[in-house]
């Protein structure tokens, strides 16, 4: 009989609470979350507007702080590094996909691609070749040349999907990355999700209204009230339609 691997903690969110003051308003948006994210896996985060899904997963990525408690990545705190390897992590360790893609406008699909890899000082050349090779993994080697205004959601929705893989980080961190999208192009992000998170070991997790993704993620986590709580498949629906927390 052959033992079951034990899966690797990649990322770790130890007791996080998150406050927000205006004048003498405070709202906690978080209250001691924790989660562990591990590494290769899909992670699903779904809950209501404002439960804080999206707050969470922006201190998962540095592009905000919490008001108390840590992240650790690989055992690491990123709240204790300094702004200069924080902003390192950012652009080697993690990648980010949005609703709305950000792609830089005046910029093709390649350049898009390769861009975090220029800011990362790597060779122009290779950059390019391997921005070349993950459009074609996405579909798109027929794009290379396109601007945002030139494709479609679904395209420009893939370009920001290889854009998040060019420096192959550790974690990818979506947030509603179907939002926009039609039924066939949300499809399409969630089977490219599935293949690039098997081919290449990365991580993600994905903040998500859309029932259908989550329930296919390898793990799904419903969020209400600043709080965590496990969700199987058959209580995603559930969870998101009643409001009802476990």
């Amino acid at each position: 009989m052959s033992l079951k691997m034990k899966p690797e903690i990649l990322l770790e969110v130890s007791r996080v609470s998150k406050v927000y003051t205006e004048g003498r308003l405070e709202t906690q948006v978080l209250h001691k979350v924790n989660l562990q994210v591990f590494k290769g896996e899909q992670l699903a985060i779904v809950g209501s507007s404002g439960s804080g899904k999206s707050t969470l997963l922006h201190i998962m990525g540095t592009l905000d702080s919490p008001s108390e408690g840590q992240v650790l990545l690989e055992g690491e705190d990123i709240y204790g590094l300094s702004n200069k390897r924080q902003a390192r992590l950012r652009n080697k360790d993690l990648g980010f996909i949005y609703q709305f893609h950000h792609l830089l406008p005046e910029f093709s699909a390649l350049e898009n691609v390769a861009m975090p890899g220029f800011i990362d000082g790597r060779n122009r050349q290779q950059v390019l070749v391997e921005a070349k090779t993950l459009l074609a993994r996405v579909g798109l080697e027929h794009r290379l040349n396109h601007t945002p205004a030139e494709m479609s959601g679904g395209e420009r929705q893939r370009v920001a999907i290889a854009r998040a893989l060019i420096n192959q980080p550790k974690l990818v961190l979506a947030d509603e990355p179907t939002g926009n999208l039609d039924a066939k192009s949300g499809e399409d992000v969630y089977v490219l999700i599935k293949e690039l998170a098997q081919q290449l070991g990365t991580a993600f997790v994905v903040v998500t209204h859309d029932l259908q993704l989550a329930a296919r993620m390898d793990r799904q986590l419903h969020m209400k009230d600043g709080q965590l709580s496990q969700s199987d498949d058959a209580s995603v629906t559930a969870h998101t339609q009643t409001g009802n927390h476990t």
